[in-house]
């Protein structure tokens, strides 16, 4: 377990900046190796594969969750054994520690 994973987003409306190169380098190096920069490097990305629909449908709907209980929802996109998780902070136009902090803890839902 990270440190991300026992803190809470805070709620941003607007007016906050993404983070900088540095602090992104930082936060990135508390995720799991999956979790890649895209789009410009202002999301993150990361593909989850599972033995069978059930499995993957149970994972979309823990990070469903996680993204309630935070208040910070992604993208998920999900098929038969795959599913895809993106995170970014729309007010912010780019990264915050909120994407950290839920990315983290969709990786402690797969740690063995």
């Amino acid at each position: 377990m990270t440190d991300l994973t026992r803190k809470r987003c805070v709620p941003c409306e607007g007016n906050v900046p993404p983070l900088d190169a540095t602090a992104i380098e930082s936060l990135s190096k508390q995720l799991d190796a999956r979790w890649k920069r895209v789009d410009d490097g202002k999301a993150l990305r990361a593909q989850f594969d599972f033995k069978n629909y059930w499995h993957t449908t149970a994972f979309v709907n823990a990070v469903a969750y996680v993204a309630h209980r935070e208040d910070h929802h992604p993208d998920i996109a999900f098929g038969y054994k795959q599913a895809t998780i993106t995170w970014w902070t729309h007010a912010a136009g780019g990264l915050t520690e909120n994407d950290f902090i839920c990315a983290a803890k969709v990786d402690a839902l797969v740690a063995n």
